[in-house]
């Protein structure tokens, strides 16, 4: 498969790997609403947050909708969107290559952009999604007025690339538009209800399937000429004693059709890549919506509609599933997940992830009704945390930080193992259970003595010395070393993990 290459890839392949691997540290002054929530708001550079997300949830994420920057040569409040193109690339390459290992099998990426870079994109992401996993561009009616100002050919569309992550992804139908609904009619008043009529020739001769039909009036009908019935006669003989064709209010048509009844079809639509403005909103809604949200103030530069990201999470995801934006700008994908009952993560790295972010999801909590919250009855509730990016966990070389303080480690174990924040707030080698399973850290002193006997390696001294640890039936330790055997580790139901090897370095 041809590959893409630009000034410098090599260093863009192995960034991902070479990125700091950062602690979450919750912001509690900043989160809001539910305390239980899993919805998370993370202020801080996505490359290092996506790193620190990774052995959290690997493999769990339903859905990544990003909004990237699209090197469009302008300038932008918020962020710089002026890069040379082999920046762009170099930007977009680990970013893309951690998304996809936080994508779960049967999840999807969807990637909106222009026509300054969508060609190159797709050929990056062909090359990290595989080809095979392309499942379509979608052509995005962006802007819903003719552009009469531009200098060549106006452009008044963006355009969403779409890759699942493996075969096993399957797009949900679309609910089908009160347009569409409004096609289906009942002209006969037929008790199954309405109906739409669609044509019963075929623009191709085949002479099976040429033959004269009666219609209600007795007068014989042949189909045009060139071309011939939908359906062979032992077909047709069904549909007539079923009462599903129709020829006229007055029975003597020239040509019939065959009853669609509403009550009879699919729920929903299958996806186009064709999405007009009125199916998925404008830019323009996009900046009414924020003004509403803001005070009439213009608070973005390039925000996108609630009304896409609806169409997007219709199609890839259900109730409760993951959605993961790491550019979230406005927030306008963490608002709308929300108000879809998705759970969410949503990255931003400026000063806007607290003035604009965590200001629009305070709103959506407490119920406001701009952009899609009537269209999903959305009355507010839930809550979501926000974090900023903690302490490097491990040096250049690999190593564990030593400056890592133990309640730092303990809340980074607490997270991995159980996957919400620590509760405990005075420092303890117990750090609490989690489904039945107590977790234990023996690290920088915590029991007083760095010697082996006093804290940091897991004896028989210091094993009598753990708090409660007789009352529990599955045990975790983590710790530097353990002098206990297997055979009294299993005695104990002890399972030791070592530092730092267990702790999560990727």
């Amino acid at each position: 498969m041809p590959i893409l290459q630009w000034l410098n890839k090599e260093e863009a392949v192995i960034t991902a790997k070479k990125s700091t691997y950062r602690l979450l540290k919750e912001i509690p002054e900043l989160s809001y609403g539910d305390s239980d929530t899993e919805n998370m708001l993370i202020q801080g550079d996505n490359l290092e947050a996506l790193k620190a997300l990774i052995p959290y949830y690997a493999g769990q994420v339903k859905a990544c909708f990003i909004d990237p920057p699209y090197n469009t040569k302008s300038a932008f409040e918020h962020y710089d969107d002026n890069l040379e193109h082999s920046k762009w690339l170099s930007l977009m390459y680990p970013r893309l290559e951690l998304l996809r290992e936080l994508l779960a099998e049967d999840g999807s990426i969807w990637v909106t952009i222009d026509d300054n870079e969508a060609h190159y994109l797709k050929i990056v992401m062909d090359e990290l999604f595989g080809r095979k996993n392309f499942v379509g561009n979608v052509v995005w009616q962006s802007k819903d007025t003719p552009g009469n100002n531009a200098s060549s050919i106006a452009q008044t569309h963006n355009m969403v690339l779409v890759f699942k992550k493996s075969s096993l992804w399957k797009p949900n139908l679309v609910p089908r538009s009160e347009k569409q609904i409004a096609n289906y009619k009942n002209p006969d008043n037929d008790p199954r209800g309405k109906w739409l009529g669609t044509p019963m020739t075929r623009a191709e001769f085949r002479e099976r399937d040429f033959y004269p039909l009666k219609n209600d009036a007795g007068r014989e009908v042949m189909p045009p000429k060139g071309s011939s019935w939908r359906r062979p006669p032992k077909e047709i003989d069904r549909l007539q004693r079923e009462k599903r064709i129709y020829w006229g209010k007055d029975g003597n048509a020239e040509f019939p059709v065959e009853k669609k009844f509403l009550s009879e079809v699919k729920a929903g639509v299958v996806p186009q890549t064709w999405w007009p403005y009125d199916f998925a909103g404008s830019t323009r809604n996009a900046s009414a919506e924020l003004k509403g949200l803001f005070e009439g103030q213009k608070a973005f530069d390039t925000p996108k509609p609630e009304k896409i990201i609806q169409r997007v999470l219709e199609i890839a995801t259900n109730k409760g599933d993951l959605v993961l934006d790491s550019f979230l700008g406005s927030g306008t994908t963490a608002a709308v997940a929300h108000k879809m009952n998705r759970k969410y993560i949503g990255v931003e790295i400026g000063e806007h992830a607290k003035t604009h972010c965590q200001n629009r999801l305070k709103q959506v909590v407490d119920g406001e009704q701009g952009g899609i919250s009537e269209s999903v009855n959305w009355n507010g509730g839930g809550g979501f945390k926000f974090y900023e990016l903690g302490e490097a966990v491990f040096n250049e070389y690999g190593s564990l930080n030593h400056e890592i303080k133990f309640p730092t480690l303990a809340a980074h174990i607490w997270f991995l193992e159980t996957k919400t924040p620590i509760q405990v707030k005075n420092p303890s080698p117990f750090l609490g259970i989690h489904n039945g399973i107590a977790y234990y850290l023996l690290y920088n002193g915590i029991l007083g003595d760095r010697r082996p006997q006093g804290g940091n390696v897991l004896t028989s001294k210091v094993l009598n010395e753990l708090p409660d640890i007789s009352e529990h039936e599955k045990i975790v330790i983590y710790g530097e070393s353990t002098r206990l055997g297997e055979a009294r580790l299993k005695q104990h139901n002890i399972t030791f993990k070592q530092i730092p090897y267990d702790v999560g370095s990727i």
